[in-house]
């Protein structure tokens, strides 16, 4: 790996992000779910700030990106680092950038105070799962499903009785 540095997401970078992102859901089959805009990207991680960005850098160039925000776990009784998505440039791949965004975030979340660092990861994404569980060591929670309300059905369980 070349030197790698970071950089927090500013205000001007909302087209960079969203680029990471759609080709992050190329990768996962998931094109067509992307409905992020600069506005929206603009709007919620810098005007409102409920979600942060750090992006990888070799020789001043981004190659990676990580998006992240804080939750709260009641049994550690402090808040956490919830990594929502990471990806490195397919051509960037294999020289060590995504260790590098993990132990940054790693990093971040212990200077923060966090008790934990945690991510999801596509079942059929065998490539991230080893890296994760072999060279990370992060330990895959097995007795865990994520559950998800979105569009209508989000807007169904919004509604009174």
């Amino acid at each position: 790996m070349s030197s790698c540095t970071f950089r927090p997401a500013v205000p001007g970078d909302e087209g960079l992000i969203l680029s990471f992102i759609r080709a992050l859901a190329d990768y996962e089959k998931m094109s067509g779910q992307v409905v992020a805009t600069p506005e929206l990207l603009r709007e919620w991680l810098f005007e409102k700030q409920k979600a942060e960005v750090i992006f990888a850098l070799a020789e001043g160039r981004e190659v990676g990106f990580a998006l992240f925000f804080h939750n709260f776990s009641t049994f550690l009784g402090r808040a956490g680092v919830y990594l929502e998505d990471l990806f490195v440039l397919p051509e960037e791949r294999g020289k060590g950038y995504g260790k590098a965004l993990l132990k940054e975030l790693a990093l971040i979340a212990v200077e923060r105070g966090c008790g934990r660092l945690e991510w999801a990861c596509l079942d059929w994404n065998r490539p991230s799962i080893d890296f994760y569980t072999k060279r990370m060591y992060a330990v895959p929670m097995d007795e865990w499903t994520v559950y998800r309300l979105t569009g209508e059905t989000l807007l169904e369980a919004a509604q009174p009785e």
